[in-house]
């Protein structure tokens, strides 16, 4: 229910965000027609944010042959959620993190990076792969791919808007031209995360690793996991720079900087997640 209510919000938000672009850039006509947009863009989000927030990742399907050992392990955790069987994706990326998105849990999605494959032992990777699975049987995936396919539209919206305005300055002072686009970047880059951050709750992120470690039946696969995740961080071949709407999505925060980091954080702190996971006690 409460993830619902955050869903129609965003789409609220959303909304009030593209008619008031309008308003900026064309008066009461441009109002209707991004408030045309704004529906649109709503409902393309909803019925597709799962396969955008792939196209997003650069993620690509992978079948049972390639990966059998991911195919086994999340087709026995499915079993244990009592949800469909998700699809499973490869994200090209050396970083070692995981995934999940998807409209609900018949159309849910699993990504795992080409990094997590290789330097994660399988019982650690039952683990992560059981926090993904925690997120579409407690349908969090809706509310997290809408957002990152929002948050992502507006930064799109606010780019072209900055290229409107630098070559369309022949109305105009250049100089006002470029402050005014500035401007909307200045505004509109912090609105797409913060949209993130109010829709994303990092209580999720908690509830999730709860709820893997019992699919699992032991929390400390997922613990070790998560620690060794946070080892690989400061290396090089373990630092990724995705699309920063689509870093909520990820088990661990994949951006690099700390200022996007801080800017777009919708995750609780590893030592924090760890020391949870450590103080359950084994058992379904």
């Amino acid at each position: 229910m409460l993830n619902t209510l955050k869903t129609w919000s965003l789409m609220a938000v959303l909304t009030v965000i593209l008619v008031l672009i309008g308003h900026f850039i064309g008066g009461t006509r441009g109002m209707l027609i991004f408030l045309l947009i704004s529906v649109a863009m709503n409902a393309i989000a909803y019925w597709t944010s799962g396969t955008m927030a792939i196209r997003m990742t650069g993620s690509y399907p992978v079948s049972e042959r390639e990966v059998p050992e991911v195919y086994q392990v999340v087709r026995r955790l499915a079993r244990r959620a009592n949800v469909p069987m998700p699809e499973i994706y490869i994200t090209p990326s050396d970083q070692p993190n995981a995934f999940a998105t998807g409209r609900n849990p018949a159309h849910a999605k699993i990504a795992v990076t080409e990094g997590i494959l290789r330097v994660m032992p399988t019982r650690e990777l039952e683990g992560v792969l059981a926090h993904e699975m925690a997120h579409i049987k407690n349908r969090d995936i809706l509310i997290s791919s809408m957002a990152a396919v929002m948050a992502g539209a507006i930064t799109s919206i606010a780019n072209i808007l900055q290229w409107t305005m630098w070559f369309g300055g022949n109305d105009r002072d250049d100089n006002n031209g470029n402050v005014a686009a500035e401007l909307a970047l200045m505004i509109l880059g912090p609105i797409a995360a913060t949209m993130i951050q109010l829709a994303i709750s990092r209580s999720r992120e908690y509830k999730a690793d709860a709820t893997g470690a019992r699919l699992v039946g032991d929390p400390h696969p997922l613990a070790d996991a998560l620690e060794r995740l946070e080892s690989f961080k400061h290396q090089p071949f373990g630092q990724m720079n995705p699309n920063p709407s689509t870093a909520h999505l990820f088990i661990m925060n994949p951006l690099r900087g700390e200022s996007l980091v801080h800017l777009f954080s919708t995750h609780p702190p590893m030592e924090e997640r760890i020391r949870r996971l450590r103080a359950m006690r084994p058992g379904r």
